[in-house]
């Protein structure tokens, strides 16, 4: 199979599948799991999307091999460049590409939509209201049976219960282009999501809980993911900044440690400085306070976990660098997005009346 590409012309007609009708968008890196997601939507039951736009964001200049689409999606697909900006510029580039459908729905390219994903979509679809302007899925992490999950299958998991996960997160077209799409300062996949959803809600929309399910599995990852996934900090810098401090309560979302992980760092910092300026009992009692936070953190991130020798070595060592790596990106984000102002709320205009659909919603849907 091979890269397939397909221009949709400007007379296409938006309302011609009705108001059920949707594109899919998955921005990619051209991992395998790639194979994975466009083979469970091939074969998912139920209306396929009306187009299925791959955003090849893996950037110029890479020798990469061509993307390719089961045999049942090749006629609905295209592959545009994303240019290597990010998932938000990905998806931005997606969905500006997918023509004039009623509905954009994000999937990552590490999920597997359930074997009924389209017949559900479809019923989540039917069942918005003119209000609100997105419907989220039901995101499921598989964990190990036989034995506790590691610290990276722990974090994985938190997606399962994450509010607006654009893993699976279907828009109405008409909110992206209101609101302008994802803000493409977040250069990560990590917060654009939130982002993007308190801006809509913002405008006036509400955001439904779907029933359509999609599985997320754990993808294999390096001792050092952790360290990694401390750029993070940078990003909530710039949630502050457009959201104002109480956008963790809006976004249910978790706090983490980073005041710790600031404190941590202080008092490492002030070991060394004692140290330097030959104040051995200041150095003493700074490190004290390093090292017993620092087991602390430890601890806390080896006792749910396997406990193996493997996970002990990794969450050892992690837990050293944690926090002067959270405290560099706090620093950062702080630096970067110091001029940001915030976000300022679109006025709520009137909202389309309900489209009647021919696809009747079953008696026993409940919408949480």
């Amino acid at each position: 199979m091979t890269e397939h590409s397909r221009a949709h012309g400007p007379d296409t007609d938006s309302g011609a599948g009705g108001e059920g009708t949707y594109a899919v968008v998955i921005p990619t890196l051209g991992r395998p799991s790639l194979h994975a997601t466009l083979r469970a939507l091939a074969e998912a039951a139920g209306p396929k999307p009306d187009r299925m736009v791959l955003v090849d964001d893996r950037g110029s200049g890479r020798d990469t091999a061509p993307l390719t689409v089961p045999e049942p999606l090749r006629a609905l697909t295209t592959v545009v460049s994303g240019g290597g900006r990010g998932p938000a510029a990905a998806r931005n580039t997606g969905w500006r590409a997918a023509g004039p459908v009623p509905w954009i729905v994000f999937l990552d390219d590490d999920v597997v939509p359930g074997p009924t994903w389209c017949d559900d979509l479809a019923l989540d679809l039917a069942a918005a209201t003119s209000r609100e302007g997105a419907v989220t899925a039901r995101i499921d992490v598989p964990l190990p049976a036989d034995r506790r999950p590691t610290d990276w299958e722990r974090n994985t998991a938190g997606l399962a219960t994450a509010r607006w996960i654009t893993a699976d997160m279907a828009y109405r077209r008409t909110v992206l282009e209101e609101v302008g799409g994802f803000d493409e300062r977040f250069r990560r996949a990590f917060r654009e999501d939130a982002d993007l959803a308190l801006r809509v809600i913002d405008a006036g929309w509400t955001v439904a809980e779907g029933t359509r399910a999609t599985t997320h599995p754990v993808r294999p990852a390096s001792r050092w993911i952790s360290v990694r996934l401390q750029a993070g900090n940078a990003d909530d810098v710039l949630m502050t900044r457009l959201h104002g401090p109480d956008w963790w309560r809006r976004a249910a979302a978790p706090r983490g440690r980073l005041p710790r992980h600031l404190a941590l760092t202080g008092a490492a910092t002030a070991a060394l400085l004692c140290a330097a300026a030959r104040r051995p009992a200041a150095a003493t009692a700074c490190a004290a306070v390093w090292l017993a936070g620092t087991a602390e953190f430890a601890l806390a991130r080896i006792l749910p976990g396997p406990r193996n020798r493997d996970e002990v070595t990794a969450m050892a060592l992690t837990s050293v660098l944690i926090p002067p790596a959270a405290t560099w990106h706090w620093l950062r984000g702080r630096l970067l997005h110091r001029d940001v102002t915030p976000s300022a709320p679109n006025e709520p205009g009137p909202r389309p009346e309900p489209v009647a659909t021919p696809r009747p919603v079953p008696e026993e849907r409940v919408r949480r």
